[in-house]
């Protein structure tokens, strides 16, 4: 079975940031042995054995994993591969890298559902929801220039956006993936510049709401979501410097 000659390929890890070590090692396992879409993963007792740390430290990596769908546990079965996953060349970070490529994954559902959800508030949206939009996208722009930490004002501004749907459960659905993918400050997805010229796109997003013009408003929140995407391919993807 690969998931048994899968753990010839890693070796004890003698690191102090053992979670980031398993990671990588475990990617390079993967890439190695030529486990496949749909195979099982060795067990986490045999993976913590053959790397030399507790099954605490494999159980926080493969929970990052499935967070991020690039496995799935199936009580009772074991543990599968759900995701391609390739080894980096140590210019990018694996979890970086694999971090990206989830938040490419979540942006291809991001858009299906934030197209719908932006024509709807561009049709319900009240008088004011219309203002309270108009108030968080003026809040959004005004922390962007500052050069502050813009994720909450930016939450509050695409919940307002949300709400304004008359389906509550656009703005749930959204919400937990965001929750399931939390990017630390450490975090290059997580940083104040990431993405910073796809915010003068958002004024076209706050328009095309309050003024009623979904076919604007739908414009505007694929022009956005296409800068976020190519700032993560570039980011997962980047050159060393010469």
């Amino acid at each position: 079975m690969r998931s048994r000659s899968a753990l010839s390929f890693l070796q004890p890890i003698e690191t102090r940031d053992r979670g980031v070590a398993v990671l990588d090692a475990l990617a390079d396992m993967i890439t190695r042995s030529e486990i496949e879409i749909g195979d099982r993963l060795p067990s986490e007792t045999s993976l913590a054995t053959r790397l030399g740390v507790g099954r605490s430290t494999i159980r926080e990596a493969l929970n990052r994993w499935e967070g991020a769908g690039i496995i799935r546990r199936r009580r009772g079965s074991g543990t599968f591969l759900t995701a391609r996953v390739q080894s980096t060349d140590g210019i990018v970070p694996t979890l970086v890298k694999l971090g990206g490529e989830a938040l490419l994954r979540l942006i291809e559902v991001r858009r299906a559902l934030e197209n719908a959800v932006v024509q709807k508030a561009a049709i319900n949206a009240t008088v004011s929801q219309c203002e309270e939009i108009s108030s968080t996208y003026e809040v959004l722009m005004a922390t962007v220039e500052a050069r502050q930490p813009w994720h909450k004002a930016d939450d509050e501004f695409h919940g307002a956006i949300y709400a304004a749907s008359g389906n509550p459960m656009f703005g749930q659905i959204l919400r937990r993936f965001e929750e399931a993918l939390e990017r630390s400050p450490e975090s290059p997805f997580g940083q104040v510049d990431f993405a910073l010229t796809s915010f003068p796109l958002h004024k076209g997003l706050c328009e095309g709401v309050i003024n009623k013009d979904p076919e604007k408003a739908t414009k505007a929140i694929n022009a956005i979501l296409d800068v976020v995407e190519s700032e993560i391919k570039r980011i997962i993807n980047q050159k060393p410097r010469h």
